[in-house]
């Protein structure tokens, strides 16, 4: 296996492919059929190339061929994965793909990647019990690792936050790894982080590319596959604290959507970002960087309880985290529906004036 000398390699190389791929992508995107048109749902309001996951993946393969090719032929079937899931999510960019379609996709991956050894098999120790899964670690492995990379899809709906959620994952993943001399972690993790910096620099606010599913589902799966071989390290229920914001956010959308008589998979402008859009008056920037910050101490508390921690408690403390962002959320979404009714009420009693 490498050493961890060769991440400054890494990271030039990565952040060099990546970089020259989007440049190179952005002018040919409308020849190639990856064009966001906004929607009903959309926040931009012009027609945007999307895909950039492109370069985000060609990053990691490209860099680990070079200087990591021991990598490669130590985790064949979990590249096999991670190449499996950017084909569906850019299939997705270029043609639109059946959700289940996408699902059944990552399932496949997750299973490859499952029998390399990348797989949950105990949930931890409660009260003295451990939570060893036995025949139910495949269908666990399968849900968490499908509904986190989907958690990280469900987020990237503003310029820049996918890609600034993600770094901050991966740089607290890139600390375990160092921390526990682990090179697969410490690699993917560090070639992940340059390519994730080099998108950034085309997707801050005002966004000049998006990532795509090609991009939100491979680095969702990355992140995944990364956390689950942090439990090598990590009591399992400090993984919730290290990858909080999609988690809290999805859980907290599909209770609110069901709460509401609604599917709770049926799409909306409920999410974490477009409450707080809404609260900072339109601020892109305002949000990402507070969803980013968010995260960041999410992401240094997991870092703080890795030894000598009570697994009951981190569970408690955790959910008590996500009823309280549930409240909050909910107070002010309601607040601004009631104050959008007021405003739409006001305008048709202009427009009546008016007549």
């Amino acid at each position: 296996m490498k050493k961890r000398s060769n991440v400054f390699a890494d990271t030039v190389t990565s952040f060099s492919i990546a970089g020259l791929t989007i440049t190179l992508l952005i002018p040919l995107a409308p020849f190639l059929g990856l064009i966001d048109v906004p929607n009903a749902r959309s926040i931009h309001e012009r027609a945007v190339p999307r895909g950039a996951g492109i370069g985000i993946f060609l990053a990691l393969l490209l860099t680990c061929s070079l200087f990591n090719f021991s990598l490669l032929k130590h985790y064949p079937l979990t590249f096999s994965a991670i190449t499996l899931v950017f084909i569906i999510g850019l299939l997705d960019d270029l043609a639109g793909m059946h959700p289940k379609t996408k699902f059944a996709v990552i399932f496949v991956a997750t299973t490859l990647a499952f029998f390399e050894g990348i797989g949950i098999h105990s949930l931890g120790t409660y009260f003295g019990i451990e939570a060893n899964l036995g025949w139910m670690a495949l269908p666990f492995t399968l849900f968490a690792l499908s509904g986190f990379t989907n958690a990280l899809n469900l987020i990237d709906g503003l310029d820049g936050l996918a890609g600034s959620i993600s770094l901050v994952i991966l740089s607290a993943l890139l600390a375990v790894g160092y921390r526990h001399h682990d090179a697969f972690i410490v690699h993917i993790a560090a070639i992940s982080i340059a390519a994730v910096v080099a998108f950034l620099l085309f997707n801050w606010n005002p966004a000049r590319i998006f990532m795509g599913d090609s991009g939100s589902l491979t680095l969702g799966f990355i992140i995944s596959v990364l956390s689950v071989k942090a439990l090598d390290y990590l009591h399992p229920s400090v993984i919730f604290f290290l990858a909080a914001v999609p988690v809290i956010d999805t859980l907290v959308v599909m209770v609110r959507r069901k709460r509401r008589g609604g599917s709770m998979f049926a799409p909306d402008k409920t999410h974490l970002h477009h409450i707080l859009l809404n609260f900072f008056d339109g601020n892109v920037k305002r949000t990402v960087l507070t969803l980013a910050v968010i995260q960041l101490i999410y992401s240094l508390t997991a870092l703080m309880m890795m030894e000598n921690i009570e697994e009951t408690f981190v569970v408690l403390l955790f959910g008590a985290n996500v009823v309280l962002v549930y409240i909050v959320t909910s107070t002010m979404l309601s607040n601004q529906e009631r104050l959008q009714s007021l405003h739409n009420e006001i305008n048709m009693l202009r427009r009546k004036k008016y007549r």
